[in-house]
């Protein structure tokens, strides 16, 4: 018989210092126009946060300006993407083991990790941040590594796929998965809008997670991808001169919301929802990319006010983490497990503009 994957633990981590209002009054004092400004703020009120985090440390200057403890936005030219990755490099590791260490796995449980998946889409190192993990965390020089780079939001389902594959194939396998993103190191320079408050949703954050044949958690389903037609323009994510430059179109809610409703109304066997209506889910595991994007999956699926809640949790308190994001849902519903066991439905939107899932089942606390 083969394997089935179960998440048995998630651990999360966030930096220490939170800067989301520090960054709202930041960019309104950057914005001279009063109807742009009134706009901006607005769209802040309606965003569904209140909290982002950061190894950045917000101040605020006698003058009223607001820069950083280390001055890496500072008040004259901003930093390149060398200093950007110097930063990556230095901060990226420190967070994976902060959430590697919420798992409380003992020295036998960390040297008998067979494998190591990362995934992040925020920097580039090498020797890479996988084999720092591993030399930093207690794991076996000889664990199998693999690194999923650069696909943003939804490389959490394409990481959990991975461990999926490995256990179906390996019973044995213990399989590490880190998810670590740095957003706040990719602020860029704009009077542009949409770009700005693109910005405002991002925040950092890593989450850690044992997957394993043990039937304890999450058992992991089937897995399907799906890319809307004629969207590759709506999320594009490129490495410019200073850091890495997001467009987040504002098109993009309506798109997903369009085709969800499609999925729903052909209902067909090979669609993301796999032909069943989505009252059978009883869980949603949607990837809180904004509230509007949450909003857009609540009315193309047809979904009751409180289906995804914890997507929204996680949103205000957080903000949208890329990659990230989704393990923290999903660890939130490990947190909230009860006496039965209860089907569940996880998506993730990124670049293409395409769609991961993966269908669950959160088993019965023990």
């Amino acid at each position: 018989m083969t394997a089935i994957a179960h998440i048995n633990r998630v651990a999360t981590a966030v930096p220490p210092h939170e800067v989301h209002d520090a960054f709202v009054a930041f960019v309104a004092g950057t914005i001279p126009d009063a109807k742009r400004r009134q706009v901006f703020e607005r769209m802040v009120a309606r965003a569904g946060i209140e909290r982002r985090f950061s190894f950045l440390e917000p101040v605020l200057l006698p003058d009223g300006r607001i820069t950083d403890a280390q001055g890496f936005y500072g008040l004259d030219a901003w930093p390149g993407t060398g200093d950007r990755m110097t930063r990556y490099e230095r901060w990226a590791p420190r967070l994976a083991g902060k959430a590697i260490a919420g798992l409380d796995l003992g020295e036998e449980e960390r040297a008998g990790v067979t494998h190591l998946i990362v995934a992040s889409c925020t920097g580039f190192m090498a020797p890479g941040l996988d084999q720092v993990i591993v030399r930093e965390n207690g794991l076996s020089p000889g664990v199998e590594r693999t690194l999923v780079g650069f696909m943003g939001c939804y490389a959490a389902v394409n990481a959990l796929r991975l461990a999926h594959h490995i256990v179906r194939s390996t019973a044995e396998a213990r399989v590490l998965v880190v998810n670590v993103e740095l957003c706040s190191l990719h602020f860029q320079r704009t009077e542009d809008l949409e770009r700005l408050l693109s910005m405002l949703l991002f925040g950092d954050g890593a989450a850690a997670a044992l997957v394993t044949a043990e039937p304890a958690g999450i058992a992991l389903q089937d897995f399907r991808a799906a890319t809307i037609a004629e969207t590759a323009h709506s999320i594009t994510w490129r490495i410019g001169e200073q850091g890495f430059d997001m467009h987040l179109g504002g098109e993009v809610p309506g798109h997903i919301g369009r085709a969800l409703a499609a999925e729903l109304a052909a209902g067909a066997a090979d669609g993301l929802l796999r032909g069943r209506s989505p009252e059978d889910y009883a869980l949603w595991a949607v990837h809180a990319g904004g509230r509007s994007i949450l909003d857009a999956v609540e009315q193309g699926f047809d979904l009751p006010p409180d289906a995804l809640a914890p997507s929204r949790e996680v949103l205000r308190a957080f903000g949208n983490m890329s990659s990230a994001t989704l393990m923290f849902v999903l660890a939130r519903m490990l947190a909230q497990a009860d006496e039965a066991e209860r089907a569940g439905f996880a998506v993730a939107f990124g670049p293409g503009l395409a769609a991961e899932s993966f269908r669950f089942t959160r088993l019965a606390r023990r």
